[in-house]
């Protein structure tokens, strides 16, 4: 999720549990509120990291930061800084509860998006996630906003932030419906074509829960279907790319699968772009890509560039983020890695 939702969540549920957890109430609204906040943000204080390397900042993003088994210690370490801050007015041990929930709240909306998350860290570097929402989801933002809004205007009407836990609860019940649609029609799309050792991933997509890229993965060819899973069009106002964008997304009666070859099309690159894909300096975009993709070779006159990037962060009309490449000297055979930046500041 987004920065902003993560926070805002972390202030829902400090709000929704309230009733059943009465010792929140030894600390005053604002302040517990606020520990809410800062803690459902605190986990993507890991993008200090691109002060190092961008590179490294990918590849440990949602890392120790977001451990279910670290995240006592870090619940602990907050409700201490709290207390630091409020000058000794209250114990650690009372905000070592919201400083839990506001961190498991955060662990929970990044589990659902695309990315994968490091829960045994430091015990164990494997990601786990189920991607049923994109990262920016505006209905997720937006029920949580709403949420927040009733409560601060009815004060008294305890059950508020509740209910609208579980308006998003029912809401990840519909996003893991069409998941599993997006996942039949890759199984569908295999078993029809009998294509051997495939393996099928959905990811979602903006604009709309509708909206979802489904990969499927054979050798060095990928299958990629952009679908909408359902036949009413959401309206989104003629903002030109936006909506070309959104547009992009077909149904499944018209939507057409591509073909699209790892090392690329043109056979006189293939053999160097697999070259440069497996030297070892690219080890780390390597750990980082999950559908590796070579995106195109730049020949200089003294120089070669080979770029690729992740499909996971490939958009309709927008260039990819997230693109490195190795470059090397026509006389040499010592690869270099480059990073390509893209349009928005994170890349």
């Amino acid at each position: 999720m987004d920065p902003l939702t993560h926070a805002l969540s972390g202030v829902l549920i400090v709000r929704a549990v309230e009733p059943i957890l009465p010792s929140l109430k030894l600390l005053p609204l604002r302040v517990r509120v606020v520990a809410g906040l800062v803690a459902a943000a605190f986990p993507d204080i890991d993008i200090a990291l691109r002060l190092i390397d961008t590179l490294i900042y990918l590849n440990w993003h949602q890392g120790p930061t977001h451990s279910l088994v670290l995240l006592p210690i870090w619940a602990f370490l907050l409700a201490h800084a709290f207390a630091w801050i409020y000058r000794g007015r209250f114990a650690w041990t009372l905000f070592y509860t919201p400083a839990c929930l506001g961190l498991a709240i955060h662990i929970l909306g990044d589990w659902i998006t695309a990315y994968g998350l490091m829960v045994f860290a430091p015990f164990s570097t494997e990601r786990f996630f189920v991607p049923l929402a994109f990262v920016i989801d505006p209905w997720i933002t937006g029920m949580i906003v709403a949420g927040l809004v009733m409560s601060n205007v009815f004060p008294r009407q305890t059950y508020i932030a509740a209910c609208v836990l579980l308006c998003l609860a029912l809401y990840g019940l519909l996003l893991t419906d069409k998941h599993n649609q997006a996942v039949k029609i890759g199984r569908d799309y295999v078993k029809n074509h009998s294509i051997l050792d495939a393996s099928v991933a959905v990811l979602p997509q903006p604009f709309s829960p509708f909206n979802w890229k489904i990969i499927v993965s054979e050798n060095e060819k990928y299958h990629v279907l952009m679908v909408k899973l359902s036949d009413r069009s959401v309206f989104i106002p003629d903002m030109g790319l936006l909506s070309k964008m959104a547009s992009a997304y077909a149904p499944v009666s018209t939507a057409r699968w591509q073909q699209i070859n790892r090392y690329g099309d043109v056979s006189a690159h293939i053999k160097l772009a697999r070259e440069a894909w497996f030297d070892p300096i690219f080890d780390d975009f390597r750990q980082f890509a999950v559908f590796p993709q070579f995106d195109k070779m730049d020949v200089y006159e003294s120089n070669i560039c080979i770029w690729f990037f992740d499909l996971r962060f490939q958009f309709p009309l927008l260039p990819p983020s997230f693109r490195y490449g190795v470059c090397r000297d026509k006389m040499s055979s010592t690869w270099t890695i480059e990073r390509h930046r893209g349009i928005f500041w994170i890349d």
